[in-house]
């Protein structure tokens, strides 16, 4: 198994984007499964030791996915994913938004809007993603949060999952 994988991140205020680059030591079609399928996001998507649980998901263009990420203490905090495009097996975009349990938006804070880019490189798969957010301060409230520490988690927990295959 390869070691030394890809892991790029970089926030860029004026744009008020992040920017993560990941490679994986997959196959695309596992790859682009796991980032789609909810059985398989729900074994990787929650930074250990939150565990992902969706509620229901509909991976077409307009579909939605309600789901928690669930605490050691079992307190859930809810999110849903709108899909704007889909291009299978290359690229789709969605909104994220905190809500509640039966997909009521938190106005706390506004959406994320992600693009997720992937791409075939030899062996492995790059996933590039741009995240972005509606202000700075959303941004900057979103990293602060730990973003950048619970996704870097999570990628190696995708990693685990993508080496069973």
């Amino acid at each position: 198994m390869k070691t030394d994988l890809l892991m790029n991140f970089s926030v860029d205020k004026e744009n008020k984007t992040v920017n993560v680059k990941r490679e994986f030591d997959a196959p695309l079609s596992n790859v682009w499964s796991a980032w789609t399928e909810a059985e398989i996001l729900d074994l990787w998507w929650a930074p250990a030791p939150f565990k992902s649980k969706t509620k229901n998901m509909e991976f077409k263009e307009g579909g939605k996915r309600l789901y928690a990420m669930v605490g050691p203490d079992g307190k859930e905090s809810w999110s849903y994913f709108v899909y704007s495009s889909i291009s299978p097996k290359t690229n789709f975009k969605h909104s994220a938004t905190f809500s509640d349990a039966e997909g009521n938006p938190n106005s706390e804070f506004g959406s994320s809007y992600w693009d997720i880019t992937f791409s075939e490189q030899g062996n492995s798969t790059i996933v590039d993603i741009l995240i972005r957010r509606d202000s700075f301060e959303e941004l900057q409230k979103i990293i602060e949060m730990g973003f950048r520490e619970g996704f870097t988690s999570a990628m190696q927990g995708l990693d685990k999952i993508l080496a069973k295959k």
